[in-house]
């Protein structure tokens, strides 16, 4: 690793992680075994990423007095079933491994709690890869102890990191979001749940297609911090 390289920080649902099926099956488990109705497909694909307790609330129609009930019920059916019906992207093992072994320091900031993120990552191998994986708290239904929102949790990752120089890369507009209010640009990636121009609309700095073009894009940023580096004098003017 050099000064030059630019330290990456991944979402987590959508970018590595394809549920495939394993959060919205849980959720339509939850809903229907509380007798509530259960959205359409496309309004259920669309939960995936945001905040679960503001997507049942939200998207889902979930009265508040059943929103802890439903989220335990998800859980349950998410660790028993859910994790195993994931899958990690095609492309994205060899590419977490590549930079784990150059040197490249990678985090993972997601939305889902913390603990349940490494679980996932865990189940796919690749948890030892990350030097630090930050999502949301545990109860996501309690007021009072309210998760952090992207924002903060891509800032918890960027100090846990030590730098202010690092590169988000998502699939969702609240990635873009967060990246952008710490300062980051966020690389979007066409395999997730994102519709279509969300997240050139949020400000995504490149979409790409595949982790190749991911690659390219993290190398061609590496170069553009060389050069920025390189141009710096010893009086600190570019």
């Amino acid at each position: 690793m050099t000064l030059s390289t630019v330290p990456v920080i991944f979402d987590l649902d959508g970018t590595l992680v394809d549920p495939a099926g394993g959060i919205t099956g849980g959720i339509s488990a939850a809903l229907t075994q509380l007798g509530i109705r259960v959205p359409a497909q496309a309004q259920l694909d669309a939960m995936i990423g945001p905040k679960l307790s503001d997507s049942l609330l939200n998207v889902a129609g979930v009265p508040q007095e059943q929103l802890a009930e439903v989220i335990r019920l998800y859980r349950a059916y998410y660790l028993e079933t859910g994790i195993a019906q994931s899958r990690l992207y095609p492309g994205i093992p060899g590419l977490i491994e590549e930079y784990a072994a150059s040197g490249r320091p990678i985090a993972v900031a997601t939305q889902k709690p913390e603990g349940l993120a490494r679980i996932v990552l865990e189940h796919h191998g690749i948890a030892s890869s990350f030097h630090f994986i930050r999502g949301s708290a545990a109860d996501e239904a309690a007021h009072a102890t309210a998760p952090r929102g992207k924002t903060e949790i891509v800032a918890a990752a960027l100090s846990d990191l030590r730098t202010q120089h690092a590169v988000m890369v998502g699939d969702r507009a609240q990635d873009v979001a967060g990246a952008l209010a710490n300062g980051l640009d966020c690389i979007g990636v066409s395999w997730g749940f994102a519709p279509d121009g969300e997240l050139q609309e949020a400000g995504a700095v490149a979409i790409v297609h595949s982790t190749t073009d991911l690659a390219a894009t993290v190398n061609s940023m590496d170069a553009l911090r060389a050069a920025a580096l390189g141009g710096v004098n010893n009086d600190g003017v570019v």
